[in-house]
């Protein structure tokens, strides 16, 4: 059923934000020991309460269901996604938690750097994916939309690089960060990592019938041709 949604009419959206909890559904973030994280930091989005269209069990197989949906938080159910929320209350999704890429023998959640990167003031959304590397087997790279307002000042991304890495360790700085004006988004607002994925790995993108502005893939791919004409 729906869980978290605007109410036509009684509730001001904001682009990009699942907005609050359907009447009745109590959700919140919380991180790894079920505590509550502060104010637009990332964690695990879990439901503290049934609500009546919840799973009861998965058919002959009830340990799986325990194992999948409620050992990851103790006592919370687990919808398997990162998410923050912010100063008002709206939950902003950020991906799948099970979204994880090996850099060099290291298992890094991009859930993780990007919300490091979201962390940082200047910073609104941020997509993070992993490429084909020589020598790590992948590399990260991070697509970044600044707040409204904020310059692309020069230094930058070296300033979003040192965050990463202070927040979370060198290993899961992003070899290449872009600062956009805008990510491949679904409809609903869900940022499509899958086209990102395929686009800086060289790959086809497939199937964008869900995208809600087809010009934000003109926008990533004006940053690739950029980078790959310096390089050359």
């Amino acid at each position: 059923m729906i869980l978290i949604t605007p109410l036509p009419g009684a509730t001001t959206t904001k682009p990009g934000s699942a907005t609050q909890p359907f009447p009745g559904i109590e959700a919140e973030v919380v991180d790894e020991q079920g505590r509550t994280v502060p104010v637009n930091k990332g964690g695990y989005l879990v439901l503290r309460r049934p609500w009546p269209a919840m799973l009861q069990t998965l058919y002959h197989d009830p340990e799986r269901y325990k194992q999948v949906y409620w050992s990851q938080v103790p006592g919370k159910y687990f919808t398997g996604d990162g998410a923050r929320m912010d100063e008002d209350g709206f939950f902003w999704l950020m991906g799948r938690i099970d979204d994880v890429i090996n850099v060099a023998g290291h298992r890094i959640g991009t859930m993780e750097v990007e919300s490091a990167l979201v962390s940082h003031e200047k910073v609104a959304e941020a997509a993070v994916v992993g490429k084909p590397h020589p020598v790590k087997g992948q590399s990260l790279v991070a697509y970044v939309v600044l707040k409204r307002g904020q310059p692309r000042a020069d230094g930058l991304k070296k300033e979003l690089q040192k965050h990463v890495r202070e927040a979370i360790g060198a290993i899961a700085v992003p070899d290449d960060l872009y600062i956009t004006e805008k990510l491949p988004k679904t409809r609903s607002g869900k940022i499509m990592r899958r086209v990102i994925r395929s686009l800086v790995s060289g790959q086809e993108i497939g199937d964008t019938t869900t995208l809600e502005d087809p010009g934000a893939v003109d926008e990533v791919k004006k940053w690739l041709a950029e980078v790959e004409a310096k390089g050359s």
